[in-house]
């Protein structure tokens, strides 16, 4: 079987950053895939279970909530490598306006307090799996790189 193109990217050459995953149609729109790198692969930890899965909380409600990008908004969640999130939107955006979008859901996610949002066992499959203290640490870490030098463009081969 052919590989899929995401495990053709050299993961040894990522950073962390933005980078435009994959770009598709359906029908007349683009659909564009957003890798939201937070850790370098194999070289840093990953974002531990209970923190990622409150980032996927809070984040999701932020981008949902957002007036002028929760219509673009298709899908948000962690990569299976615990290294990130994809962020799926419809249309094409310069990676700086999906950088200065993901500094402010950082930032939320960073500076939150109460509740976090879907959290009981009606509204989640597993509502006991969360860390806000190491969330908001992560988040805060996060939204600092990116306010450096947020995009990157996948390394070649």
């Amino acid at each position: 079987m052919k590989l899929i193109p995401s495990f053709t990217v050299d993961h040894t050459k990522l950073k962390p950053g933005v980078y435009v995953s994959r770009i598709d149609r359906a029908g007349d729109e683009e659909i564009t895939t957003y890798d939201i790198r937070m850790k370098k692969p194999n070289i840093e930890p990953c974002v531990n279970l209970p923190a990622i899965h409150t980032l996927e909380h809070l984040i999701a409600t932020y981008l949902r909530n957002n007036d002028e990008w929760k219509d673009r908004i298709i899908y948000w969640g962690p990569m299976g490598c615990l290294t990130g999130f994809y962020l799926i939107i419809k249309g094409k955006y310069e990676c700086s306006e999906i950088g200065d979008l993901m500094i402010k859901a950082f930032e939320y996610a960073g500076d939150f307090t109460g509740e976090i949002p879907g959290t009981s066992p009606e509204a989640c499959g597993n509502y006991l799996l969360h860390n806000l203290a190491v969330a908001k640490y992560e988040a805060k870490k996060y939204a600092g790189i990116l306010k450096t030098d947020p995009c990157f463009e996948y390394p070649a081969d």
